[in-house]
């Protein structure tokens, strides 16, 4: 292909396969030109296009101008970066050179349906194209170096990458324990320290790689078959992978966050209920910090760099949002707002610090507009009267080195469905002996059927009594997304 100028003369037999999956009256795919009519005059090399492909999977169309046609191959995990890691590439059929400009949406019920963006283009080298190898030096803007192309079979090929990474890449960590808050109090000056409100869910860490989502608890359980709606971030992401920090959320009838309206999705597992659950109590993922993002490790960078780098994202669709960061108003009037909106606090953060995994070293404090205590449930009491025969009051407890201080009883905030589901997880952990270091009452005691110690709820309380007591506790729900290690006594 020397000289200024080329024309690229399609070959119709080249692009028979293309053709034949594609009506071009009800898509709008270039169907190739039929004779010598695209001319090149800027570069004597030949060019490459690498698509985003919003199909029934996300994918990445990478395509070689060859011989008049674009040879092309299905990235499901995109260009590899770093040598260490090959990526599975499809061989798919020839595309028409002209299809190196398109980007649109191929209708629903089409050949590949979904919507098509260029990810990047440019030129390349040619260092080796044989039938079982094909070697290339990418001139592109997002994709250069050199790579090769190997079968696997007669479909399925390998791309790899053979330069160095193009920069200094940071693994992305397996897991990464949250940063915690402190329960504390406004602090007496606003200088160096940002206000977010706090959300009434559960925290998740969202890990997303080449579209694909990951999504856990804080004690590391999956949260994708209960939220499939996470999938909706990879999907705006696309080829930028993340760990994102974040709340997930669901709205009662006032529209306001509500961990109790939360519960009735958590504990679901059949996909058809889960799916219906979709629809009547939608639930989001609130991002509020970025751990990792295209390669490098945000950890050690200041709050005010990271939160730059989440709003860059543009985190904000139907399942999921960037909530504010609020630096330029006074703390009392950001929790007042809150109390106002119903919301359950504040979370203050100091704006040069790091993110310190597993830490809750001060430098995010939580400050609530009302009182609640995560709980350890050590045994629970029938019910009388109407409710004879099923669960009266859950028996609660917090961690200490021995066992666990009783803290008192909750009767109240139970439907009937709650106290049913709560039978069925508690009768399987029966105990003969009490978990709590300090005996109870005989009168509780003679009541009570103890369990074993492994299941965390959540109250909303009006004080601690003298005693270390919960004074008029109201339960709001299991907390499945955390173990009783990680239970503490709010102050």
């Amino acid at each position: 292909m020397a000289g200024a100028k080329q024309t690229r003369a399609t070959t119709p037999a080249k692009l028979t396969a293309y053709r034949a999956k594609r009506d071009p009256k009800k898509t709008p795919e270039p169907m190739g030109a039929t004779k010598k009519s695209v001319t090149k005059t800027k570069s004597k090399l030949p060019t490459f296009v690498i698509q985003e492909h919003h199909a029934r999977a996300l994918h990445w169309d990478f395509r070689l101008e060859r011989d008049g046609v674009l040879v092309s191959w299905a990235l499901p995990k995109g260009l590899p970066m770093d040598p260490a890691t090959n990526h599975l590439a499809v061989h798919v059929e020839d595309h028409p050179f002209d299809y190196g400009k398109f980007e649109g949406t191929i209708p629903k019920g089409e050949y590949g349906a979904g919507q098509v963006t260029i990810w990047d283009h440019g030129t390349y080298d040619t260092i080796k194209w044989r039938p079982n190898e094909v070697m290339v030096v990418l001139h592109g803007t997002r994709a250069s170096g050199k790579y090769v192309l190997f079968p696997t079979n007669d479909k399925n090929w390998m791309i790899h990458r053979m330069d160095p990474p193009p920069e200094k890449i940071d693994e992305m960590p397996e897991h990464v324990r949250p940063m915690l808050a402190l329960a504390g109090e406004l602090p007496k000056k606003d200088a160096g320290w940002a206000y977010e409100f706090k959300w009434d869910g559960v925290r998740a860490l969202v890990y997303v790689d080449a579209g694909r989502v990951r999504a856990f608890t804080r004690n590391d359980k999956s949260l994708m078959s209960t939220f499939p709606e996470l999938r909706d971030i990879g999907l705006h992401l696309g080829s930028r992978s993340a760990i994102l920090d974040g709340e997930i959320v669901a709205l009662d009838k006032e529209n306001r966050p509500s961990f109790s309206t939360l519960t009735k999705r958590l504990h679901v597992i059949s996909k058809t209920e889960i799916e219906k659950l979709k629809r009547s109590i939608p639930a989001s993922f609130f991002a509020f910090d970025v751990l990792y993002l295209e390669g490098h490790s945000l950890m050690s960078r200041p709050y005010d760099e990271r939160r730059a780098a989440l709003e860059s994202l543009k985190l904000n669709g139907e399942s999921f949002a960037t909530p504010p960061s609020i630096t330029n108003t006074a703390g009392s009037k950001v929790l007042d707002i809150s109390r106002e909106r119903g919301l359950e606090g504040v979370v203050i953060k100091r704006r040069a610090s790091p993110y310190l995994p597993g830490s809750r070293a001060g430098d995010w404090i939580k400050v609530k507009n009302f009182f609640t205590q995560e709980v350890v449930i050590g045994g629970w009491t029938e019910g009388k009267g109407e409710r004879d025969g099923s669960l009266g009051a859950l028996l609660l407890g917090i961690p200490n080195d021995g066992g666990l201080d009783y803290v008192g009883k909750v009767g109240t905030g139970f439907s009937a469905a709650t106290r049913k589901e709560l039978l069925g997880e508690l009768k399987p952990l029966a105990r003969k002996s009490t978990p709590f270091s300090a005996p109870l009452s005989r009168a509780e005691t003679t009541l009570a059927h103890f369990v074993r110690p492994s299941l965390v709820g959540e109250v909303r309380f009006a004080e601690w009594t003298p005693d270390g007591n919960l004074r008029q506790p109201s339960w709001r729900g299991l907390r499945t997304d955390k173990g009783p290690k990680e239970v503490v006594r709010e102050s």
